[in-house]
């Protein structure tokens, strides 16, 4: 096999790229839930020194102070909303969205699923039409541009209406940064439709719907294998005919296992970093992990006012 001309970028620079492409928006108020360790505190403060936020720090006041103390940070002149645990912190932050307060949320040191409950609330939460879903925005050197993956945190094993809104949800964010005809691979094990693996079903309705309108704004193809989804010389060596092999901009995974490995081989194997926020809410949830650095969250901050600033300029 002929194998793909070489690429190397420096890590992060695709993520400097996006936080410059804020420069001339306007920080977003981002409702902090439980702020209560280093990095998460960290993260949202250098997040509002870069103007990508104005934080709103929602938890057991005592804990945020002894977390800015322990990461040598000052606090001065930052909304600090005093609740006493974690949940509340959580059904705080979604009060503040629903009340107009706040734009957007970000996760600090709590379970996801304690963030989410809040926000699927069906009498208090912020549930659109649109299924939640999560993006990373993967900065991979070996990579020309941003390699958006979806879904591998929240969406265990979607059904076909569940990726869907996975589908669309990717494609919108893909369209916040710019990216007017998104290509989206949908993958599987492999790269023909056969009836004994689910995923190849799916990928091939999936096509079909973007081909109904049913899915926007997007090229769409697969099933595809990981190999020809990114690769051209795979693609070409196995006879695939398609303007998505080889240059996806959207890797649409068959379930959150194989996301989360994914997502993971990359960092791991190939010096990737990610960023990633949460898409199908009201507003823009930024969910890193407990682990994520700095650099992390402050693109995930950037992702969610890209797209911020995106939805209202359609609304307009």
């Amino acid at each position: 096999m002929i194998p793909d001309e070489p690429h190397r970028h420096e890590p992060c620079s695709l993520y400097e790229d996006l936080i410059n492409a804020t420069a001339d928006l306007a920080p977003i108020r981002m409702a902090v839930v439980h702020p209560c360790d280093v990095l998460s505190l960290s993260g949202a403060l250098e997040a509002e020194r870069k103007k990508l936020i104005v934080p709103l720090l929602i938890g057991p006041a005592a804990k945020i102070r002894a977390a800015s103390i322990e990461a040598d940070e000052s606090i001065e002149g930052i909304e600090i909303i005093d609740v006493p645990h974690s949940h509340a912190a959580a059904q705080k932050a979604v009060a503040l969205v629903r009340s107009g307060f706040a734009d957007a949320l970000m996760k600090g040191k709590l379970h996801t699923d304690e963030l989410l409950d809040a926000v699927i609330d069906h009498n208090l939460g912020l549930r659109t039409e649109r299924r939640i879903s999560h993006i990373f925005a993967m900065d991979v050197p070996l990579y020309p541009k941003p390699l958006l993956i979806t879904d591998a945190a929240i969406n265990i094993y979607p059904d076909l209406n569940d990726k869907r809104d996975i589908v669309q949800n990717a494609i919108d964010l893909a369209h916040a940064l710019g990216i007017n005809l998104p290509k989206v691979a949908i993958l599987s094990a492999v790269e023909t439709v056969n009836p004994k693996i689910k995923s190849t079903l799916d990928a091939a309705a999936l096509c079909k719907m973007a081909d109904r309108d049913q899915i926007t704004g997007g090229m769409l193809d697969g099933p595809l294998a990981f190999d020809n989804a990114i690769s051209k010389s795979a693609a070409e060596a196995k006879g695939i005919r398609s303007e998505v092999a080889g240059d996806p901009d959207i890797l649409v995974v068959p379930d959150l296992e194989a996301g989360n490995m994914v997502a993971k081989q990359l960092t791991y194997l190939a010096g990737a970093e990610s960023a990633g926020i949460a898409l199908g809410a009201r507003v823009p949830i930024v969910l890193t992990s407990r682990a994520d650095g700095i650099q992390s969250r402050l693109t995930s901050c950037a992702l969610a006012l890209l797209y911020f600033h995106h939805r209202r300029m359609l609304t307009v």
